[in-house]
């Protein structure tokens, strides 16, 4: 089996268990986490996580994060001096993540308890912010679940963004391909 179809198994597996609606932002997060290499092939079948999603009785509402960052810039007055000069953009990388943060929660406000918000997109975040930052900060609206698409790695409770920075533990659910 390839691991798409493993994931899809595992996520099929975890939507038939039963959901406590007491949990804190964070335990409402569940991290599909895939060999980065797999990007486009999760992609190419993000349909059938939406309709396994749809068959368990959930609302799928989806967003792709990819361009939210040429989104973002095409808005900045001064984004001609940034490519020239892009260390002067440092300062303003916390406005991009604070807008990453509101588009996210736009998506959320449109869920309920039986909703499942997923995120794709997440790897274009690296090197601009952080994603830990960015989920962070929109855990406490989570209303169902949200379920992120990440390229990267799992070991133990340490989260691994494209295999290449520092993880960071968190208390998201992984679905992994194992």
């Amino acid at each position: 089996m390839s691991e798409v179809n493993d994931l899809l198994s595992a996520y099929e597996d975890i939507l038939k268990l039963p959901w406590k609606n007491n949990l804190s932002g964070a335990e409402k997060v569940w991290f599909v986490v895939y060999d980065p290499a797999n990007e486009r092939r999760i992609r190419l079948r993000l349909s059938e996580f939406e309709l396994k999603t749809i068959q368990g009785g959930f609302k799928w509402l989806h967003t792709d994060i990819t361009k939210f960052f040429a989104d973002w810039m095409t808005k900045l007055d001064y984004r001609e001096a940034y490519f020239e000069n892009p260390e002067d953009m440092d300062p303003m990388l916390e406005e991009f993540s604070e807008f990453v943060i509101g588009q996210i929660l736009d998506v959320l406000d449109k869920g309920d308890e039986k909703s499942i918000a997923a995120i794709t997109g997440i790897s274009s975040l690296f090197g601009i912010t952080h994603a830990s930052k960015v989920i962070e900060g929109i855990t406490s609206n989570i209303a169902g679940r949200l379920l992120v698409f990440f390229p990267g790695r799992y070991d133990g409770s340490v989260y691994r963004l494209l295999d290449a920075r520092d993880g960071w533990n968190y208390l998201a659910v992984p679905i992994t391909a194992n």
